[in-house]
């Protein structure tokens, strides 16, 4: 055996001594003990024949341990030929400092063996140390199910493991044996197992000297007589007081009881039965880790994260490292009142985060020079995909070119959304691009470029214009500070990451894009906008404009199947800018760049030749040595730079390097002199692009909120005023249907913002990311038990783009069969907005299906439409249970239908809440399903995002998951990737810890148990307003339910709307609006709101019940009454004119609870929406306009 890659192998000895191994576990198994009890694990090449052993063996091992080894006979792929390797469980230690077998080697086996065997169950770490014992101990704990709750334990393994403890006590140190013994369970097992597991151990060996417990026989004759006793006694001894699930489900015990006799029932299982249909629900426990504690969890994630090894890495390429401002990080990304927002669908009680968008967009419109911009998308990558698009919707024509200097990423995503929307992508160089035919819808270049060239891209968007086509430039906001901006060189559409603004790496996301245009093409611009309008009273105010372009609304006609955003990084973004101000950003730009200019003029000394004369942050080099010799250095550094495929190497620095850094580079390349020395004996050459025609001269930011903050006593006093301005989860349940609004535990939150986490590039070699790799295998893992699909892709970074992303996998998979024809995708009527959009953006033809009164499928339609459609069927979209919050009884007929004429089914996963524990849609039909892990899983909604929408898939749907160009995924050896769908290889990575989190912390009965009362909620709600309202499902409801507010029009001129408006002055957020149903609100209360927090909120609904009643029969002013004239604001409320005829106390106090101490105040009173979309201003207003309460009542008193 060799120790490089290319070495000879002695195949016929390996294999002999394999076989001489494999006569030894015969021995064992003849003896009594069955493989599955047996462990191989050997050091160095004891360790790779371990593994080539347990890969080919015949019969289901335990396990293997195998220490800095590596795996021979590799390209062979070796595995038994009965697949029973597949589910081998594989621990991989390596030594960091091993002078023998390398790390690489240790990763490179890992990436071998996790394409063999299921990657869940391979563990690769490393240690600094020779010893690995602590994580051998650990993996035999696991591997052979040790519980926590020790009276679940079975006695054999808790003997194996007191015998091995026992084993370690050496006598001879002179100690008293109970003393060792003790030191040993303090050392190792109260760490493994907990004060449980120690004092089991502690009481079942007091009285039993070491020397008499040496061997197993000896351990089990002892253990036998009082094992019974010991483990009763110690599960009532140590009963744990932090039960993670206790604090995140709202009702205890009482309230549980209280809400099931309402109901008429007896029990929780009673309702279930009646609740989900026998024949989906699943009939055993959830195969999950028993539950641990937030002190735990947070122990285990540190020592995860500590595995991520946080080099400095200047790769570039759209990502890099920033200086986060603690005062935003503290105030803001930490802060609950911020993060548990939902999007500003409610503009009264949303004030504060619609004017931070604002500010978000006038930031956005100030530096790139264009005149109107989004509230933000989800990367730079999928930015540029939507500008693809947005040419193509503009001029209809089908090519675009693309410059093959934008980052690899966004080609590889733009190329993916262009082959399902039967666009022609062509990569063509600037001069190469011919606009005569006009056929051509538009181009699309990267300034500056991503190999750090500045171009002028004027006369190329001269020739691109004459002929009709658009031109879309890819920047970067913190160059354009500095660089003239594509706005003044006639750029229609500008887009990017503003991921530098002061948002962490966070190992590819979550990070805001930002996307601007034109004013003329403002209406076909994707996402959401805010818009300025003004109340009733006539007050200045905000808004969401323009919201007929979206999803939600237009369905498969809208801009873009966009729905959750980057809202909350958006925000980080602009508070960045407004901390800073133009001057502070031009300051760390040009500080940026002059690092670049030191360094480039270095490099040019050393004797290396630069690519590019002309760049703002980044170098391509051609080396003047040995590349491996300089990426060897760098390694000895701890350094990541960028490889080109020509050979050459890139970097691209940021605003955290320093002068130590700059000589560490230097250093890396061979140069002699230091950066200092080097800046000294520069002269002209340190203007660099400030020396040219390439400088900006126009200003920027000039609007006061950028020049008014600067101190962070200042820029806290604005965050804190914004954030009063807004409901959230911090003041009251969001009862917002198929939202999913639930608690975002501080645990789980509180890891994204650790450096391990948070300051990692995406692009680095998996060996420096073991942490995150783990944890990603862990959470798919438990993901595929919940769900019962067989694999996970983490990369759609939202619920939307990962309906995109599932549907495409189909076509994938349907055209991989020579199925190109199967196009037609049956979307029930009342399916989410992002279904039919989505649909339409994976390139099929949507045929809808009809729905009966409750919102199921019509059966009878169902099957006609499959009848019609049956030669040409790809899909069915489904939301399950229904979007009007019902278990649908047919589902796996449903699911049967469509599979017997050729089609998938993908199903919605919007409503998995109702569902974890419970049943699982792998197992009753669905192919392919995504995950709103911003709802079920507890990521927060952060005011529009971020979200996470991974996409579970059934086994023959694996090979067609995405890919990605920089990181390779291949998710199977047969894999026909469907391509990229967003910027970084696993989507918004920083916060997948929260789900992992929240599941681990739950485990498999708390997650039951949360679906449960989540289904209890929405009942009992239900059942309380049913006397008051008409709910449109008779029968038992799912997790949300649907109030018919339809009859009050003609009865009382009531809308919907009034009683969403109504309800703030009750303190609470309004349910979903007239959907799925128009004219109507759909309740979710999730499983994390008491049983107070319903009542009080089911109070509020009949006490406007009540007023609505009062219209009805004349006791009140059916135009001027507290539901039309709502909600009050603080302004309205205390002006010194009141002249409506009903009181201030009805008006703001109107139930008891709502108290002047506690009470939400809208900060505004009801908008103005029609004015808004006739007068569109999306860029902060004049500072005159905004007017101190003093002045709005004397205005309203006038």
């Amino acid at each position: 055996m060799g120790l490089n890659l290319d070495a000879p192998e002695d195949e016929a000895g390996i294999k002999k001594a394999t076989e001489n191994i494999k006569a030894l576990i015969e021995h064992e198994m003849k003896n009594g003990i069955p493989a599955n009890r047996i462990v191989l694990g050997r050091f160095s090449q004891g360790g790779a024949l371990s593994l080539y052993t347990a890969l080919t063996c015949s019969h289901p091992l335990a396990g293997t341990v195998a220490l800095s080894c590596w795996l021979p006979l590799h390209r062979a792929s070796p595995q038994a030929a009965n697949g029973s390797a597949k589910d081998l469980t594989i621990l991989q230690c390596q030594g960091e400092l091993d002078p023998m077998v390398p790390v690489r080697f240790g990763a490179l086996t890992a990436e071998k063996l996790w394409s063999i065997v299921t990657p869940a169950r391979v563990q690769f770490k490393t240690y600094p140390a020779p010893s690995s014992e602590r994580f051998i101990s650990i993996f035999l704990a696991v591997l052979f199910k040790q519980q926590r709750y020790y009276n679940q334990l079975n006695l054999e393994q808790l003997l194996y493991s007191v015998n091995r403890t026992v084993n370690r006590c050496e006598p001879s140190d002179g100690k008293p044996e109970q003393e060792l013994l003790q030191e040993h369970l303090d050392q190792a097992e109260i760490e493994k197992f907990g004060s449980a597991g120690a004092s089991w151990f502690h009481s079942l060996y007091q009285s039993q000297p070491v020397s008499a417990l040496t061997t197993s026989s000896k351990v089990s004759s002892l253990g036998l007589l009082c094992c019974q006793r010991q483990v009763a006694r110690c599960a009532n001894v140590q009963q744990r007081h932090d039960d993670f699930a206790r604090r995140h489900i709202g009702p205890g015990d009482k309230d549980q009881k209280e809400m099931l006799q309402a109901l008429g029932l007896a029990s929780v299982d009673e309702l279930i039965e009646k609740t989900i249909p026998a024949s989906i629900r699943l009939k055993r426990p959830l195969k999950m880790d028993d539950p641990v504690c937030e002190n735990e969890i947070l122990a285990t994630l540190h020592a995860i994260s500590n595995k991520n090894q946080i080099w400095r890495s200047y790769i570039g390429m759209g990502y890099y490292n920033c200086s986060v401002p603690q005062t935003i990080l503290r105030n803001l990304l930490e802060n609950s009142g911020w993060i548990t927002q939902y999007t500003p669908y409610q503009p009264e009680v949303s004030q504060g985060r619609l004017e931070s968008l604002l500010n978000y967009q006038t930031m956005v419109c100030d530096i790139t020079g264009l005149d109107m911009a989004n509230a933000s998308l989800l990367d730079e990558a999928t930015a540029a995909a939507e500008a693809m698009q947005l040419c193509h919707r503009q001029n209809k024509r089908r090519k675009f070119f693309v410059d093959p200097r934008c980052h690899p990423q966004t080609i590889a995503v733009v190329q993916t959304r262009a082959k399902y929307s039967g666009v022609l992508i062509e990569l063509k160089l600037p001069h190469e691009m011919d606009f005569s035919s006009k056929d051509v819808s538009g181009v699309l270049f990267q300034y500056p470029d991503t190999e750090g060239k500045v171009e002028d891209f004027t006369e190329l968007v001269e020739r691109a214009h004459e002929a009709g086509s658009l031109a879309c430039c890819a920047t970067d906001l913190l160059a354009l500070c500095i660089l003239r901006p594509p706005g003044e060189f006639g750029v229609d559409i500008a887009l990017g990451s503003s991921q530098r603004f002061g948002v962490p790496l966070g190992y590819g996301g979550p990070h805001a894009a930002f996307f601007a245009v034109r004013e003329n093409l403002v209406r076909m611009m994707p996402g959401r906008m805010v818009g300025v309008t003004r109340d009733v009273s006539g007050k200045e105010v905000y808004r969401l404009a323009l919201q007929t372009r979206e999803q939600h609304i237009r369905r498969d006609k809208a801009t873009s199947n966009i729905c959750t955003a980057q809202a909350l990084l958006a925000n980080m973004a602009v508070m960045f800018a407004i901390y800073h101000g133009s001057h502070g950003l031009e300051h760390i730009a040009r500080r940026v760049h002059n690092a670049t200019l030191i360094l480039s003029e270095g490099l040019k000394r050393a004797g290396h030749q630069l690519q590019h004369d002309l760049f703002f942050d980044t170098l391509k080099i051609q080396c003047g040595c040995s590349v491996k010799e300089v990426l060897g250095r760098a390694a000895q550094r701890q350094i990541n730079i960028r490889l080109f495929e020509d050979g050459t190497l890139g970097i691209s620095l940021d605003e955290t390097v320093n002068e130590k850094d700059l000589d560490d580079l230097l250093w890396i390349f061979g140069c002699e002199s230091s950066a200092e020395l080097v800046a000294e004996s520069m002269g002209e050459e340190r203007r660099g692009i400030l020396g040219t025609a390439f400088k900006r001269t126009s200003p920027f930011l000039t609007h006061q909120v950028f020049n008014s903050y600067h101190s962070e006593t200042n820029i806290v006093r604005y965050m804190k005023r914004l954030e009063n301005k807004d409901i959230s989860l911090v003041h009251s349940m969001i009862p917002l249907g198929s939202c999913t609004m639930k608690l975002n535990s501080s645990s789980e939150l509180t890891p994204i913002t650790w450096k391990e986490f948070a300051n990692i590039h995406p692009f680095v070699p998996l060996d420096q990311a073991q942490g995150y790799q783990q944890l990603f295998r862990e959470l798919e893992k438990d993901l595929c038990e919940l769900t019962g699909y067989d694999r996970i892709s983490f990369q759609p970074n939202s619920g939307a783009q990962g309906e995109y992303a599932g549907l495409a996998s189909i076509r994938a998979y349907l055209d991989a069969k020579g199925e190109t024809h199967r196009t037609v995708c049956l979307i029930p009527k009342s399916a989410h907005g992002t279904n039919p959009a989505s649909a339409h953006m994976a390139g099929m033809r949507i045929q809808p299906v009809e729905v009966d009164k409750y919102g199921n499928i019509d059966a009878a339609h169902l099957k006609a439409m499959v009848d019609k459609h049956k030669e040409n069927l790809a899909a069915i979209m489904i939301t399950y249970p229904s979007t009007n919050g019902v278990f649908e009884e047919n589902i796996g007929d449903v699911c049967d239908l469509i599979h017997l004429h050729g089609g998938q089914v993908y199903l919605d996963g919007a409503n998995m809440n109702a569902q974890v524990g419970l049943c699982r849609p792998g197992d009753f039909g669905s192919d392919v399903s995504h995950l709103n892990l911003h709802k079920t899983f507890c990521i927060p909604h952060g005011g529009g995002g971020p979200g996470m929408g991974p996409i579970g898939v059934k086994k023959h749907l694996v090979p067609f998951l995405p890919n990605h160009p920089i990181i390779s995924l291949k998710p199977s050896e047969d894999a026909q990737a469907l391509g990229t769908v967003s910027a970084a290889p696993w989507g918004s990575s920083c916060i997948l810890p929260i789900s992992w989190a929240y599941i681990k912390m739950m485990g498999g009965k708390g997650l039951k148990q949360a679906t449960e009362i989540a289904i209890l909620n929405a009942n009992y709600m239900a059942k309380r307003l049913e006397k008051h309202y008409r709910v449109l499902f008779r029968g038992y409801v799912a997790h949300e339910f649907i109030l018919d507010t339809r009859p009050f029009k003609k009865s009382a001129n009531i809308e919907a709307v009034d009683v969403a408006k109504r309800l703030q002055d009750y303190g609470f957020h309004a349910p979903t609006m007239s959907w799925p149903v128009a004219g109507t609100l759909m309740i979710e209360p999730t499983e994390s709101e008491d049983k107070a927090e319903l009542d009080r909120f089911c109070d509020a609904m009949i006490s406007i019940r009540q007023e609505i009643a009062d219209i009805e029969e004349g006791r009140i002013d059916p135009r001027v009454n507290p539901l039309k004239m709502s909600p009050h604001s603080l302004t309205c409320v205390t002006s010194s004119h009141w002249d409506r005829p009903y009181s201030r106390e009805v008006a703001a106090f109107p139930l008891p609870f709502v108290k002047p101490e506690n009470k939400f105040w809208p900060t505004i009173s009801r908008i103005d929406d029609i004015y808004g979309d006739q007068h569109l201003v999306c860029t902060c207003p004049p500072m005159d306009v905004y007017e101190s309460p003093f002045s709005e009542q004397k205005r309203a008193s006038s």
